[in-house]
This record gives structure tokens, C-alpha cells and sequence, in this order.
């Protein structure tokens, strides 16, 4: 295959300014995370923009550099934190208040997280019932709120010195919403719907919109449709800004996109799968709301699907049971307990069963994930790579691609992808894992 002369990337000089729609449980430990990693009081595990390594050339060649040697990303030290929150709880008493970080840690960087005060947010209970904050902007319209958004974005980019910024969506889960065409099949029906306060604009959309408007890049953490319409896809590619989504693959929906690729590859038929989730966060709490819980729920029930193919595997698959419960249990914080039962069929249809018990930290989970977002669309932005980033789908539950293809859930499958487009950004050749090249002079 012959080399491509990769992709014309502007430096990254001077300050990223990641902006974090929301200060909870997610944002606070992305922050403090990154100043403690700063400081040398911890390691960016999970982060492959920190830790991972990408091969490059033959498997003889020895060539396999760390992806921040390889690329040329922001570095840590250039990172600039915003944030928009409904409380007025700075990060210092936001990331106690979520209790996923250890009082001991926090104090140590107490002096940082104080600094850090959220703008009043765009909300309405109407899209999140179970929350109820004051820290909120009020405005005439929808339109006007969204002016007030990008007000936002250009004072923090003056204050705080930034070359550069990318918008992350780290909030609450909205309730079920599907495209509208009346609002939000083109840009200007989406203007005019947010002029006449058209309940079809969700606040999420008012952060993208005001993303996009300014240029920056836009990453869809939660379920939420938001980006993932025809008149924000339009703007993304008129303003030359990169979006992607949607719902951070965190626990339970990443174990699923490890185990199902295995048992399709070893042709292991499949019955039934039962998950259930006991969750004591603020996430928790919002998805207790059936409508926010149904939006969550569509994002994770579409990845066995996408997966295992039962169109083309009717005799493994077909008709497989496919059941995920969430129940808000306050005891248990941040740290989400998921349980899965698995009933597969083997030789002549044999049954058997996997079960399988997560008892993972969700924001400890999630955390990197915004890192290497903000950073990878950073270097999209900087490589004029607009529009929907379908190589970021190794981060997403309900990955964003063109509206006629399907999406690639396979956990490994999104990592060769991912892996492939930062080589044929930097004019390296693309791995295939053929390896005849080994074996032809034999």
C-alpha cells in the first residue's frame, strides 16, 4: 500500500480551553485528575492519549511511539478548565459534594479546584425533572439563551488567554427526543424554532449550537440527540468544526462491547442477556425519571444488535432477549454496580451462562474519556477535519456516523479505526494485520 503524505496539522501552540457543560461527578474528576497528574501526584490511567502507544510499520521494524510522541496534541500543562453548572459550587465543593475523590487528594490540589467557578448554565427542569438548580441563565427566548452561550465562550477565550477551544456535553441525561424536520431539519428552521421556544430545542442543542457558531468542536458525552441532527450536522460543516457522540462508554456498555465481539467470533449463539445497574449519583437520581431513563436506554439496548448481526446470523441470534434495568440506589454513590446474565448456546445448542459482576467508579471511568476527547478534537479541528468524527466511536455508546451507514460498536474494531486515522493523518501506511509481507519470500 503505498504511503499517503498525511494530513497539513497546525501546531498546538499556546492554551486548549476545554469547556465542560457541567461540574458534577464527571467534570470534577477530569479536573482535579489533571492537575494531579500535573503534579505528579498520579498516572492518566486509561487515557490513551496519555499512556497509549501506536505501531507503526512492520511488526520487525520496532516502531511503536506513545500516541502523545506520535501526534501532535496539546500537552496537559497548556490545558485551560470552563464549566457551566445549575449550582454555584465551585470545582473544590463540586468534586467533594460528588464523593468520588478522596478528601486527602482534593486538599492537596485545593488551591486549583477553588479557582475554578462555573458560568450560570442554560436548563430547564422541563428536559431534566429530577434536578432543580438556581445557578441558571434567564433570557426571552431560546435564541437569546444561546447568544448568551456564545457570550460565554468568547469571554472565557479572552480571560483566560486561550488559542484554541473544545466544548464536552458532561451533564444530565435529557428526555427522549427524536429529529424533528420542522426544527430541526435545517439551520434556519432551528434559529426560528429557538426564537419561538420550540420545545423540540433541548438545552443540550443551545450548547452545541453556540459551540459550532464560534468554530470549536463539539462532543456529545450523554444519550442526548443534541448534535446529532440535520441542522447542527450542517453547521458543523459550514464552520469547519468536528463533532461527535453519543453517551461515554463507560461500564456496563463496555464490558458488553468486549464479551459480545468474542462470543460472534467464536460463533457462540446467544439466548438471552439480562443487565441490571444499581447507581447512587446524580446520574442515578436522573435516570430514575422514566423519560430520561428511556434515552439512556435506547443508547444501550442498540449495541448487541449492531454487534452480533442476527440478520446475518439468524441461527446464533435471532430473536435474542435483550433486557437493561437501572435502579437509582443512593447508598452507593458513584461507585455503579452492573450485573449481567448471559445465556448462550454452544455445540448441537448446548446452554450455557457467563455471569459477570462490574463493580466499577463511573466517573473514574469516564474521566479519561473527556481527556483524550477534548484532545483528539483538538487535533481534528487543527487538521480541518469537520463534521461527525466516526474514528472517536471507541469512546461512545451509540457512536454518531452519516445517516445511512450503521455504527461500528465492536470495541476492537474501533481502536484499529481509531489507530488508522492517526496514521493516515501523520502520512503513515494503515495496518491491516494481513501479515503475508512475513511469510512471501518463504
Amino acid at each position: 500500500m503505498p504511503e499517503s503524505r498525511g494530513l497539513n496539522i497546525g501546531e498546538a501552540k499556546g492554551k486548549l480551553g476545554i469547556l465542560l457543560v457541567g461540574l458534577g461527578a464527571v467534570s470534577t474528576t477530569v479536573i482535579a485528575g489533571v492537575e494531579a497528574v500535573r503534579r505528579g501526584l498520579a498516572k492518566p490511567i486509561g487515557s490513551l492519549t496519555q499512556m497509549g502507544t501506536i505501531r507503526l510499520g512492520k511488526r520487525t521494524d520496532g516502531r511503536s511511539p506513545k500516541i502523545s510522541e506520535f501526534v501532535p496534541l496539546a500537552g496537559i500543562d497548556d490545558i485551560e478548565f470552563g464549566a457551566w453548572d445549575i449550582f454555584e459550587e465551585d470545582a473544590y465543593e463540586a468534586a467533594l459534594h460528588a464523593g468520588v475523590l478522596e478528601k486527602e487528594l482534593l486538599n492537596q490540589i485545593k488551591d486549583y479546584l477553588r479557582t475554578i467557578k462555573p458560568m450560570k448554565a442554560v436548563f430547564s427542569q422541563d428536559y431534566v425533572k429530577r434536578l432543580n438548580g438556581t445557578h441558571v441563565k434567564s433570557g426571552a427566548n431560546k435564541f437569546e439563551l444561546a447568544e448568551a452561550l456564545i457570550a460565554d465562550i468568547e469571554n472565557f477565550k479572552a480571560e483566560h488567554g486561550c488559542d484554541r477551544l473544545v466544548m464536552v456535553w458532561a451533564a444530565s441525561t435529557e428526555i427522549f427526543k427524536e429529529i424533528d424536520e420542522t426544527a430541526h431539519g435545517s439551520i434556519e428552521a432551528f434559529e426560528a424554532a429557538m426564537k419561538e421556544n420550540n420545545e423540540a430545542i433541548a438545552p443540550s442543542m443551545l450548547y452545541a449550537y453556540a459551540a459550532l457558531k464560534c468554530g470549536i468542536g463539539f462532543a456529545n458525552g450523554a444519550p442526548n440527540l443534541t448534535v446529532d441532527i440535520p441542522a447542527l450536522r450542517d453547521l458543523a460543516a459550514k464552520s469547519g468544526s468536528p463533532i461527535c457522540g453519543k453517551d461515554f462508554k463507560t461500564g456496563q456498555t463496555l464490558m458488553k462491547t468486549i464479551l459480545a465481539p468474542g462470543l460472534k467470533a467464536r460463533l457462540l449463539g446467544l439466548e438471552g442477556w439480562y443487565s441490571t445497574n444499581i447507581l447512587g449519583n446524580r446520574d442515578g437520581e436522573v435516570l430514575d425519571d422514566p423519560e430520561s431513563f428511556r434515552t439512556k436506554e435506547e443508547s444501550k439496548l442498540s449495541v448487541l444488535e449492531h454487534i452480533l448481526q442476527p440478520e446475518v446470523y439468524p441461527d446464533l441470534y435471532q430473536d435474542f432477549s435483550h433486557v437493561v434495568r437501572i435502579n437509582y440506589y443512593p447508598p452507593r454513590g458513584d461507585n455503579k454496580e452492573g450485573w449481567d446474565n448471559i445465556d448462550i448456546t454452544g455445540w448441537l445448542g448446548y446452554p450455557m451462562q457467563l455471569k459477570l459482576n462490574f463493580l466499577c467508579r463511573d466517573s473514574i471511568l469516564a474521566a479519561p474519556l473527556v481527556l483524550d476527547l477534548a484532545l483528539f478534537m483538538d487535533l481534528a479541528q487543527r487538521a480541518g477535519m469537520k463534521g461527525v468524527q466516526e474514528w472517536l466511536s471507541f469512546y461512545f455508546k451509540s457512536p454518531m456516523t452519516a445517516p445511512e451507514l450503521y455504527p461500528e460498536h465492536d470495541l476492537f474494531i474501533q481502536l484499529v479505526k481509531l489507530k488508522n486515522t492517526l496514521r493516515h493523518m501523520m502520512g503513515e501506511e494503515l495496518i491491516t494485520h494481513l501479515g503475508r509481507e512475513y511469510y512471501d519470500n518463504e
